[in-house]
């Protein structure tokens, strides 16, 4: 039987036989100790990419976002981000169990905040209040779709930071397919934040690990975390080995999962019974609305397994598809295919 074509996300990529190879030569050492030669490699590519002065190797991209929120606030201090970031969704209240700090979720439009609406939450100097003392970003946006977040809007809300006093994380999982499809650089992204976490096991296709960037002082202070939260990897260098490859021969090819993406959604929205919106389609990630065809997420999720189709709920009337380097042309073809007979007559 053939394997399935497997859109639960871009986190399901195996290592390229290129990337086997690289993770077999690698040089390591202790990272602890701070002598793993390519972890360090590793560190010091990203810092370069991103145009930062030094990086943080992490084994998840909760680890890195928990870590710079550890790094910038203290206990009692509040964080503004929106309502549906991956900070507070999808990391088990990490910022009030870690951090101790509060969050403010805002509701953003395709999840993506405006400086206007962060101004008006942030709390005034007083001690009954906790200080605003960060704001969280994410770009791409996941759950709005791997939306873009607009550089002039970010430019904005740097501004904004630095008058109020005001850090910026940027959760930044995504942020090379950002790049790709927005035509901005991700050092241009990355110069408006004070930090940026980005997945090296997502798009980039690396099987672990994601990188913590932001100024010397900073990564210094973000080490002294990760060791806390249990981080500090030993002989790391042979997966670091696969983060070093991922960022130099997977960046580039990032625009053919938009592409393939957007040929996904372009067919299925043809399909009177799901819904996409298709502005919202501008990356590597397709949103499917299943309200009209009389069945429930789960119910839709199966059907598509049967026939050789993973994708995942998203929501009580939602599902998501993901492309990535492990997805084709062909794969793609049989995708909309099998949406087609699934979904035409419902």
């Amino acid at each position: 039987m053939p394997h399935p074509i497997d859109l639960r996300s871009d986190t399901v990529t195996r290592p390229s036989p290129g990337m086997r190879e690289a993770m077999a030569r690698a040089v390591v050492g202790d990272d602890v100790f701070e002598d793993d030669p390519t972890a360090k490699e590793l560190e010091a590519l990203a810092a370069e990419l991103t145009g930062r002065q030094a990086g943080l190797f992490v084994p998840s991209g909760t680890m890195g976002n928990e870590v710079a929120l550890l790094a910038h606030t203290r206990r009692g201090d509040e964080a503004i981000l929106d309502s549906n970031a991956h900070i507070y969704k999808y990391e088990v209240a990490g910022p009030a169990v870690l951090s101790g700090v509060q969050l403010a979720p805002l509701m953003g439009e395709r999840g993506l905040l405006s400086a206007a609406q962060i101004e008006a939450a942030i709390r005034d100097d007083d001690i009954h209040q906790p200080v605003t003392r960060v704001i969280c970003l994410e770009n791409t946006h996941n759950r709005a779709g791997g939306v873009i977040h607009p550089v002039e809007s970010m430019r904005e809300i740097r501004a904004l930071a630095d008058r109020r006093g005001i850090r910026i994380h940027l959760d930044g999982a995504r942020i090379f397919n950002a790049a790709a499809a927005s035509c901005v650089g991700v050092k241009a992204y990355c110069a408006l934040c004070d930090s940026v976490m980005f997945c090296l096991s997502k798009g980039l296709g690396a099987p672990i690990g994601s990188m913590v960037v932001g100024d010397a002082d900073f990564i210094l202070l973000a080490r002294r975390y990760r060791k806390m939260l249990g981080g500090g990897m030993r002989q790391v260098g042979i997966i670091a080995a696969a983060g070093v490859y991922a960022l130099k021969h997977n960046v580039a090819r990032l625009s053919e999962d938009h592409a393939r993406a957007r040929r996904l959604a372009e067919a299925i929205a043809k399909i009177p019974s799901l819904t996409i919106d298709l502005d919202t389609v501008q990356t590597n990630i397709v949103v499917i609305g299943i309200g009209a065809t009389g069945m429930g997420v789960e119910e839709c999720v199966a059907a598509l397994e049967k026939q050789g189709l993973l994708v995942v709920p998203f929501g009580r009337a939602r599902m998501r598809a993901v492309t990535h380097l492990d997805v084709d042309d062909a794969d793609i073809a049989e995708a909309v295919s099998i949406f087609e007979r699934v979904f035409a007559k419902v």
